[in-house]
C-alpha cells in the first residue's frame, strides 16, 4: 500500500482546529507507540510499532460549530471520563469501549474545546510481530490476517499496546514517557485519495449523512466496513 515518503513530527498548532478539518490530515500519518512489554524485567527495552493510519471519525466538543454533536463524548461536557479531550491538542483519549476495548483518540482544537478523532483502522508498517502477540494471531501472519491486525478501533488499540486508564492522556507530541510507553505522531502532505461517509455503528441521527464525518482513504484494504448503529438507519430515511 502506498505510503508518503515525507513525514515530519506533528505539532500542537498543526492539530489546534476542529476535529473534522484535522481528521482527513491523519490519513497516511502515522502513529509511533514505544511500549514495554509485559510480563518481562522492567529495564526492558520498549517494543516499537509503527501503524499508517488508514481511516477515522471526527466528533465534536461542546459547543462546537454550529449545532452539538450527540455522537461525542463531550457533548455534555467535561466528565472524570473525558477529562483528556478538553486538555491540550496531540494528547492521546484512550478510552474503554463495551468494557474490554481500548480505543485510541486524538485530540484536536484548542485547549478546553473537546474534539477528538478516533483512530478507526490502520496498516501495521513496523513491528508486525509484536502486534500480532497482542492480538493472540498466530505467526507467521497470511494476507488476511495482515489487513485485519489494526482493522476497527478495538484492534488498533490492542495492536498498537495503548491501554485503558493507563496510558489514558498520553502526549504523541512530546513523547513524554507515561507507565511505560512513548508514543508519536508523525504527518505527511495532504492526501486526495480520501472519502467521507457516516460513522460507523453510531445511534442514532449521530450516525447518519448529517454527520458525515468518517475519513478513510479510498480502496485501502485494512479499512473496516460500515454498520449503521441503533436507530441510525431510520434516521437518515428521516423515519423515528
Amino acid at each position: 500500500m502506498p505510503q508518503h515518503e515525507h513525514l515530519r513530527r506533528a505539532t500542537r498548532a498543526d492539530l489546534c482546529h476542529s476535529a473534522v478539518d484535522v481528521a482527513p490530515l491523519l490519513l497516511g500519518a502515522e502513529l509511533r507507540t514505544f511500549v514495554a512489554p509485559e510480563g518481562v524485567a522492567p529495564d526492558a527495552a520498549p517494543v516499537e510499532v509503527r501503524l499508517r493510519i488508514t481511516e477515522v471519525e471526527a466528533y465534536h466538543g461542546q459547543g462546537t460549530g454550529d449545532f452539538a454533536d450527540p455522537g461525542s463524548h463531550a457533548r455534555m461536557g467535561r466528565t472524570a471520563r473525558n477529562a483528556t479531550m478538553w486538555g491540550e491538542p496531540g494528547h492521546l483519549y484512550v478510552y474503554l469501549s463495551h468494557g474490554i476495548h481500548s480505543c485510541v483518540n486524538v485530540v484536536a482544537g484548542p485547549e478546553g474545546q473537546g474534539d477528538g478523532i478516533l483512530l478507526r483502522a490502520g496498516e501495521i508498517v513496523r513491528g508486525t510481530d509484536a502486534a500480532a502477540r497482542r492480538r493472540g494471531a498466530s505467526l507467521p501472519l497470511g494476507r488476511i490476517a495482515l489487513r485485519d491486525l489494526a482493522r476497527g478501533p478495538g484492534r488498533l488499540g490492542q495492536a498498537v499496546g495503548l491501554r485503558h486508564p493507563m496510558h489514558d492522556g498520553i502526549d504523541a507530541i512530546t513523547g513524554e514517557a507515561r507507565r511505560g510507553a512513548k508514543t508519536a505522531l508523525w504527518l505527511g502532505e495532504p492526501r486526495t485519495d480520501i472519502v467521507t461517509g457516516p460513522r460507523v455503528g453510531v445511534a442514532g441521527v449521530a450516525g447518519t449523512a448529517a454527520f458525515p464525518w468518517r475519513f478513510w482513504i479510498d480502496g485501502d484494504p485494512t479499512v473496516s466496513p460500515f454498520r449503521w448503529g441503533r436507530g441510525a438507519q431510520a434516521a437518515d430515511r428521516g423515519g423515528a
